[in-house]
């Protein structure tokens, strides 16, 4: 696929189009990087992608509890006001 730079003020742009941007999962933010004179566009990553099923599976294999020896050692640790 070859793609026209368009003026857009001081820059210059690419337009992409619907299906583009939907095969490559574009939302609103993306990544860019250039690497070895090439541009690299991907979809921003989320550092919490996963988590929720992460969480199941745990929940699941009954490793979501706290540790019994981490309860015993302070029963009473959350008990009193934080500071931050």
């Amino acid at each position: 696929m070859n793609a026209t730079l368009v003026k857009i003020g001081n820059s210059r742009g690419i337009r992409l189009s619907k299906p583009v941007i939907e095969q490559c999962g574009f939302e609103r933010n993306v990544e860019i990087e250039v690497r070895h004179r090439e541009l690299v566009i991907r979809p921003c990553n989320c550092p919490r992608d996963g988590w929720r099923e992460a969480f199941s599976r745990m929940s699941e294999c009954g490793d979501d509890e706290l540790p019994e020896h981490a309860a015993q050692s302070n029963p009473t640790w959350d008990n009193e006001e934080w500071e931050w």
